[in-house]
């Protein structure tokens, strides 16, 4: 098993391999306070080094020790009826999703998504101050179309936070739900992949490193957001909400 690993990174050297180490261990703190980095923030150190197409599988797997690591740090905050209400009806969809193997590249799609992420945060706000709150069905709906975008691409764990969010969910429990929900949504994924025959020795070597590197990121995130007050915790998702949208926006227009 070392000698394979070993073998996958043969052709990376000692700098870049530091570098995906150092931005694997950063992006597993910000998600771990967030909700949300690995699948935004990777491909930026990822793309370079490697090209775009093992992007997807290598963050997929990755992810599988990222967000265990995360559910392990905050598993007393867990909503599981969330759990239970989004997982079987993501995971079919996921798996097509992984199936097509596609991005989301088209400019009405991205600027569709991120124009209703921004749009979220106040509007969530204006419907709470109502007493109003994404229902089980509606969670339940939302979350077929996510499972589909979530199984082709590396950002989609954005909208999950959002989804989350509208349904009431705030601080922690919107980190350890999400981290439950995206560790069966990433078996999936891993599994699809696998099947297709896109995960080769570099691919799973780079992902062991990364997810090497995010589980000790996810205990530093836990104590840092101990020390938040709810409400600065539940303004920082908002804006990783507000922010992810507008790249989404932004990279239409690219």
């Amino acid at each position: 098993m070392l000698e394979s690993l070993s073998a996958g990174l043969a052709d990376i050297s000692l700098v870049q391999l530091a570098i995906i180490a150092t931005m694997a261990l950063f992006a597993s703190v910000v998600g771990g306070v967030s909700g949300y980095g690995t699948g935004a923030l990777m491909p930026l150190v990822l793309v370079p080094i490697l090209g775009p197409e093992p992007v997807v599988p290598i963050v997929a797997i990755s992810a599988l020790f990222n967000n265990s690591g995360r559910a392990l740090a905050y598993r007393t905050a867990v909503d599981w009826r969330r759990v239970l209400i989004i997982l079987p009806l993501a995971l079919p969809t996921t798996a097509l999703g992984a199936f097509i193997y596609t991005r989301l590249s088209g400019r009405g799609v991205a600027l569709l998504i991120g124009t209703v992420l921004m749009s979220s945060v106040p509007a969530r706000r204006i419907l709470k101050r109502r007493g109003f709150s994404l229902s089980d069905r509606g969670l339940g709906a939302t979350a077929v179309g996510w499972g589909l975008l979530s199984g082709g691409t590396s950002g989609a764990g954005i909208m999950l936070l959002s989804m989350l969010m509208a349904a009431g969910l705030q601080g922690v429990a919107v980190i350890a739900t999400d981290a439950v929900i995206s560790l069966g949504i990433g078996v999936a994924k891993v599994a699809t992949f696998g099947l297709a025959g896109v995960l080769g020795p570099r691919e799973v070597a780079v992902a062991v490193l990364m997810g090497t590197m995010a589980i000790p990121g996810a205990f530093i995130a836990r104590t840092l957001v101990q020390r938040l007050p709810l409400s600065v915790h539940t303004a920082i998702l908002d804006g990783v909400v507000i922010v992810g949208g507008a790249v989404m926006i932004a990279a239409a227009f690219r």
